[in-house]
């Protein structure tokens, strides 16, 4: 049995399925830029988030630095930082706990919350 025979030569498609390839051949293309596009900014938003912050610096251009102020006796039992903040949680002389919540860049001390049983 012998199979169709195959030209060597492709034969013009008909008008109507032409166009419809060209229809598809443009939404493909037009949906790739758009998915370019896409990755780009993507792509553009991991390397703007990863850039990390600045260290806080002091007027001469030296590093900030300050004290910060905790009761005598007083132990640090953990450190917590986020952004320009600073949460230190302190075993106190007498006994007790309390977290102290420090502002970096304003340098100052922002809230003292005593930790107690209930």
């Amino acid at each position: 049995m012998a199979g169709p025979a195959l030209d060597d030569e492709d034969k013009p498609l008909d008008p109507a399925v032409e166009k419809v390839r060209r229809k598809l051949v443009r939404f493909v293309a037009i949906n790739l830029g758009i998915l370019l596009v896409a990755l780009m900014a993507v792509a553009g938003a991991i390397v703007y988030k990863s850039g990390g912050e600045a260290p806080a610096i002091g007027l001469d251009g030296e590093p900030a630095e300050a004290a910060i102020p905790l009761p005598a006796g007083a132990r640090i039992v953990s450190q917590s930082l986020s952004g320009d903040r600073i949460a230190i949680d302190a075993e106190l002389a007498g006994g007790g706990r309390a977290i102290f919540l420090y502002d970096l860049a304003a340098q100052r001390l922002v809230g003292r919350f005593t930790i107690s049983p209930e």
